[in-house]
């Protein structure tokens, strides 16, 4: 069968950008910032994110153009056909069922609290109603489950109608609406009364606070915040034309994955600050609790504005939520389409129904299976567990092993100069970071998320 490719060089920036930016750059990324100390842990990130993430993304990319195959077939082809490497190639394809599988479920809170206030339901609301309110909603048996479906259905749409139809079109569509809901959102967040001490907390660093737990969390951020090791990103630039950059394109989206990260602390840490009482490390119930109680006491006196900066908000995390969780379907279809021959939408029926199956596990381990363990861990958990504590990291450290010491150094050479088009004068610095630094943080990042030494 022919091979689709992105019909842009702007698509594929787009539908790059949209795979990397989700949930973790406007939930993670000020969770971490709040929890490690502000504006240092920001600065570091930010190195790392250069040093570290965007090398590792331009690996995945270089694989996946190189090959121009799905993912499970890349590593083998690239390899010269060792088995150990086809093996490699089929787990980014399991992982990215269960990704998906529990990242549907948040997602799906998402929408559930865009609809929420859409209909204006925070109005009235103490900030006690919003902690029974979130968790009465999670452990019911019914609700969550039906919007993780509306989320999933959505997704095996847009993949269903292919690479330039569905994906490329969506990004194009989603990622400027995601920036129109980011820019009004700071703007009205620089005009809170907390948003003096908010800036400050974000942009005037205190060195003498950095400790190794914070340079290892900024680390660990900044790779997964791009979400490398998955090889999303590797499935997508195998339809990368011949004639795009690879190293412009993933710097160019190392740098929107940064922007989004920081504007989302510019609309959140304001709010936070303008409430006495509330740290700005208040974890991943700072999203679906704290942020709802905030706007609605934030601008009490001003209800339509309580109402519409709820409503926008919510509407940029179902926005991240969906332009990342595509990239995660596409990786399982694009194994069953272009490894299987079967119909794209077939063959995105089929993943979506998985993950609902799996995502159903996910779901229901807050409520009606809350006592079901693995490992003494609820699905949701488990799946997180393998996919950010094992999968990404080993996956990472494999990519840089994989590209760095088992490739032809001249396949590497001749993606990055596009066949000698282009000028690489940072090639040298690129092959040592793949071959040494890289591995050398992974590892650390690695043994940090498993025993948590940060």
């Amino acid at each position: 069968m022919a091979k689709e490719n992105f019909g842009s060089k702007i698509g594929a920036i787009l539908a790059a950008a949209g795979s990397a930016v989700g949930l973790g750059n406007i939930w993670r990324f000020p969770t971490e910032t709040g929890e490690h100390g502000g504006a240092a842990f920001l600065l570091i990130y930010v190195a790392f994110m250069l040093l570290l993430g965007v090398p590792i993304m331009v690996s995945e990319f270089v694989i996946g153009r190189h090959s121009q195959r799905s993912v499970s077939e890349s590593f083998y082809m690239m390899s010269g056909g060792r088995k150990a490497w086809k093996l490699m190639g089929l787990i980014p394809v399991v992982a990215g069922f269960l990704v998906l599988s529990y990242y549907a479920v948040v997602a799906g809170w998402t929408l559930y609290y865009a609809f929420t206030s859409g209909i204006n339901g925070f109005a009235g609301r103490t900030s006690e109603q919003f902690v029974d309110d979130f968790n009465t909603f999670i452990s019911d048996p019914v609700q969550p489950l039906l919007w993780m479906v509306a989320i999933l259905i959505v997704n095996g749409a847009i993949v269903a109608l292919g690479v330039q139809r569905g994906i490329e079109r969506g990004a194009k569509i989603m990622m400027p609406m995601l920036f129109v809901f980011i820019v009004i959102l700071v703007g009205c967040s620089l005009t809170l009364p907390g948003a003096a001490d908010g800036l400050g907390f974000m942009f005037k660093p205190d060195f003498s606070k950095v400790t190794h737990g914070i340079v290892l969390s900024a680390m660990g951020q900044a790779f997964f915040s791009l979400s490398v090791g998955l090889c999303c990103l590797c499935t997508y630039a195998c339809y990368f034309r011949k004639d795009v950059n690879l190293m412009k394109d993933a710097l160019s989206v190392g740098g929107i994955d940064t922007m989004v990260a920081i504007l989302s602390g510019l609309i959140i840490f304001p709010a936070v600050f303008s409430i006495p009482g509330i740290a700005p490390s208040q974890g991943p119930s700072l999203v679906f609790v704290t942020l709802p109680n905030v706007f609605q006491q934030v601008f009490g006196g001003m209800p339509l504005l309580a109402y519409l900066f709820s409503l926008v908000f919510y509407l940029l995390l179902v926005m991240a939520a969906l332009t990342s969780s595509i990239s995660m379907l596409e990786m399982a279809v694009a194994y069953f389409h272009e490894d299987h021959g079967v119909d794209r939408r077939t063959a995105s029926a089929l993943s979506t129904v998985v993950c609902i199956v799996l995502g159903a596990a996910c779901s229901l381990s807050f409520g009606l299976w809350s006592n079901v363990k693995v490992f003494d861990m609820g699905f949701f958990d488990l799946f997180d567990f393998i996919v950010c504590k094992l999968i990404m990291p080993i996956g990472g450290l494999l990519i840089c092993v994989f590209l760095g010491w088992v490739v032809d150094e001249q396949v590497l050479k001749d993606e990055l100069t596009n066949y000698g088009q282009l000028h690489t004068p940072y090639y040298p610095v690129y092959r040592f970071i793949i071959r040494y630094f890289a591995p050398i943080c992974i590892a650390l990042i690695f043994i940090n998320e498993l025993f948590q030494l940060a």
